[in-house]
């Protein structure tokens, strides 16, 4: 009896781990048989098929349309008696024949197309679709998102929040096993940089390591989303959205006043402004009932893209590419559409015709915005214009850092008293009219309602934040996933189209956005929700085996290495070295940068001829109050993929390149940040081991190991043996940057080595990538 029940409870537990590993092929296993339209026939057809038989009227082969169910299953106009989809009989399918024939005239997708021809695997799914009905469905980015019920899951007590269920049940399904938790110094960074772009302090640090409460992690959490610095971490994602930058961009390229709007919206997330009241504003402040100088200031989203002050162009033209870039940063970047793409045409993949286009665009082309309002030097803004009086901002705007007394010149939107007839435009051209249209919301998306809502800017920010919009939440909600894990749950951020890619955790972001507008939009609560799952705590360790089971991590079973965004490498380095003025807000700075580059990039007109370098404290502020210059961004920020700022952007490429590593290497914010962090050491520890100990701890969060100690010991000795000898090269080597120095002249030679000590730990990769 007691064999018979040991060898049941071995059978039970091996049980287990078979169906952990294997993933059992979970309660949804068996469903998977069942093709799914949206999620297994719409990407083949997007593909290989809508280019000739999709929503562009202008390019339809044929006549037949395979996006819209009842024209795909309708008799074909070019071969009597035939259907292109029999439900039921793939045979009598001439979808089927034609992907499957050899013969070159009669096969789809034809050759000339260059498309290239169906695989097996993708015959094999639209031949079981039609065996099945060849059911259609609506697009999964269309349906409203609701909250499902969670899944079953073999190891519940691994779960720590309702977002945990759905991540195991994914890496189940495809036999991965969740990493460890990651340990506690990994935690602090990880949560630090991902909430104010900073790494914590060494009392932070030591703080967070004695602290053994089970709460200590969520109090970490709300700790650092209470810290200002909060607030510009996210701003740097919204300001690559709203395409911010300090200057007008074109050939002149003069300067601008923009930065209350950065100003404000560091402001808004860090008083957790709902997210619909921050759409809302930002779409629409001038025209909400009473509306201030605040709901104003924050229409300024609107206006930040390029304006020319160039004589000799056509005014009209440049006002209407004015509203055309107001078109794409909303559709892009708050409901991930590629609705630039029916511009000249009817959208060749999702279903916006031109004319849905110019219903959009008509909402932005009643602004009173001129396309040319003056020449080079007329002015930091142009009509409208919101003007900042000291007033203004020592009462309600007190969260705008003024520098002095004078007033501010912000552009922003206002509307013209009458309503300016819009017309779709032939071939998008800015004076070929054709039909008239009234502004109207993308159809697709979500009928505009004309009864609940007005026609104008008010109305389609009314719309856009409604808790019916299918877009909205699930667009932001997998923004901030994607700033949070390095991936999106939709790989591709700003495009939910067809072309886009397919959720990896479709109930995952329809329970969050359904969840994030259930609690009113609340920002902070959607990003502690995320941050207090298992799934965030994870490990980065890898195995073989998990890297080609999964290689991109799509699955989260495991943390991933990221490499940090380019205003946060400056952040870094700054902030471990001491040097970092964390004053909130304010114009943008010049700081260091390679000499000539203005100067070999301009008209000779406006006021950023020249490069002219701030001093002091202004050296050392943020990454994200540097002066951004359209036509020559800061070359050290583009070298690490930030974005340059002249059109709205979703997400960033992260690109690995020898330039990089040499701007760590030789940058003088790096060397002085380096020089500082090592004479301040050098005057505070007599003992080397020491200086190097706490420096390592402050870049890299966490205690060294006994080999990387003896390393860098190694090193120090090396360069001490070096300066001694030559005491003119450690006199070279701390000349860098502009930072009084500190300490005793005798020292000099030890500030020398234990700063190429430091600047040795700045260059190791770990420095610059969160994992």
């Amino acid at each position: 009896m007691k064999v018979t029940t040991t060898f049941a409870c071995f059978i039970t537990v091996a049980i287990v781990i078979v169906c952990w590993t294997a993933g059992c092929r979970n309660k949804k296993g068996n469903t998977r048989d069942k093709i799914s339209y949206n999620y297994d026939v719409r990407p083949i057809l997007s593909d290989k098929c809508f280019a000739c038989h999709g929503p562009d009227r202008n390019k339809q082969e044929a006549g037949l349309r395979l996006d819209i169910e009842a024209n795909a299953k309708a008799p074909l106009r070019e071969t009597k008696g035939a259907y292109a989809i029999v439900p039921g009989k793939p045979d009598a399918s001439e979808l089927i024949k034609r992907i499957t024939s050899t013969d070159s005239s009669y096969q789809m997708p034809v050759p000339e197309s260059h498309l290239g021809a169906l695989n097996e695997k993708e015959i094999d799914i639209l031949t079981r679709w039609i065996e099945q009905g060849a059911h259609y469905e609506k697009h999964w980015a269309f349906i409203p998102p609701q909250k499902t019920s969670l899944p079953e899951i073999d190891h519940k007590e691994w779960a720590k929040n309702e977002i945990d269920y759905f991540t195991a049940e994914k890496m189940q399904e495809h036999g991965l096993q969740p990493n460890e938790e990651a340990d506690k110094s990994t935690l602090l960074k990880r949560l630090s940089l991902d909430l104010t772009g900073l790494l914590p302090t060494l009392e932070m640090q030591q703080v967070f390591e004695a602290d053994q409460a089970p709460a200590a992690y969520e109090k970490a959490v709300d700790r650092l989303l209470a810290s200002p610095q909060f607030g510009e971490k996210m701003a740097i994602h919204w300001l690559d959205i709203s395409r911010y930058a300090d200057s007008y961009g074109y050939q002149d390229d003069d300067i601008r006043t923009q930065w209350p709007y950065r100003d404000w919206v560091i402001h808004a997330f860090n008083t957790n402004m709902p997210y619909d009241q921050f759409i809302t504003w930002q779409l629409a402040g001038d025209l909400l009932p009473d509306a201030g100088k605040e709901q104003l200031l924050a229409t300024a989203f609107l206006r930040n893209h390029k304006i020319t002050e160039e004589g000799g162009v056509i005014p009209e033209e440049y006002r209407v590419e004015y509203a055309i870039d107001k078109v794409k940063t909303y559709s892009k970047g708050i409901l991930a559409m590629t609705a630039e793409c029916a511009q000249c045409h009817d959208h060749k993949y999702d279903p916006i015709s031109q004319k849905d286009y110019y219903q959009l665009f008509a909402f932005f082309n009643t602004s009173k915005e001129k396309g040319l309002e003056g020449l080079v030097n007329s002015g930091p803004a142009k009509t409208p214009v919101l003007t900042l009086t000291a007033d203004d901002t020592r009462g309600l705007l007190s969260f705008i850092n003024r520098k002095d007394t004078a007033s501010i010149r912000v552009s922003v939107m206002g509307e013209l008293d009458t309503v300016r007839t819009t017309y779709v435009l032939n071939r998008g051209v800015y004076d070929q009219h054709g039909e008239v249209v009234t502004a109207g919301a993308l159809r697709s998306v979500m009928r505009f309602d004309t009864t609940r809502y007005p026609p104008n800017r008010l109305g389609l920010a009314k719309w856009t934040v409604s808790k019916q919009n299918p877009l909205t939440a699930r667009v932001f909600v997998n923004q901030v996933w994607e700033q949070l894990f390095g991936r999106g749950i939709v790989k591709t951020i700003g495009d939910f189209g067809m072309q886009g890619n397919l959720p990896t955790h479709p109930e995952l972001l329809d329970w969050l956005a359904a969840d994030f507008m259930e609690h009113e939009w609340n920002i902070k609560g959607l990003i502690k929700k995320i941050l207090l799952s298992a799934t965030y705590r994870l490990s980065s360790k890898s195995s073989p085996e998990d890297l080609e089971k999964d290689p991109d991590n799509a699955f989260y079973a495991r943390a991933s290495r990221i490499r940090l965004p380019a205003e946060s490498i400056r952040d870094m380095v700054l902030g471990s070295s001491g040097l970092l003025n964390k004053t909130i807000g304010g114009p943008s700075v010049k700081p260091y940068q390679p000499k000539g580059l203005w100067e070999a990039a301009t008209s000779g007109r406006g006021a950023l001829t020249s490069y002219n370098q701030d001093i002091g404290l202004d050296l050392y502020r943020r990454g994200i109050y540097t002066f951004i210059k359209l036509t020559v961004p800061p070359p050290s920020m583009i070298i690490f993929d930030a974005s340059n700022r002249d059109q709205c952007e979703v997400n960033r490429l992260t690109t690995n390149t020898p330039l990089q590593a040499l701007i760590m290497m030789n940058d003088p914010t790096v060397l002085e940040a380096s020089r500082v962090f090592a004479e301040k050491l050098s005057e505070k520890e007599n003992d080397a081991g020491r200086a190097i100990n706490i420096a390592f701890e402050s870049i890299l969060c966490r205690k060294p190991a006994a080999r990387e100690m003896e390393i860098l010991k190694k090193y120090y000795t090396d360069q001490l043996t070096v300066f001694k000898t030559k005491k003119a090269a450690a006199e070279k080597t701390i000349a860098a940057g502009e930072y009084p120095h500190s300490g005793s002249p005798a020292n000099i030679t030890k500030a020398a080595a234990l700063m190429r000590v430091i600047n040795m730990i700045y260059n190791m990769e770990e420095a610059i990538v969160k994992t």
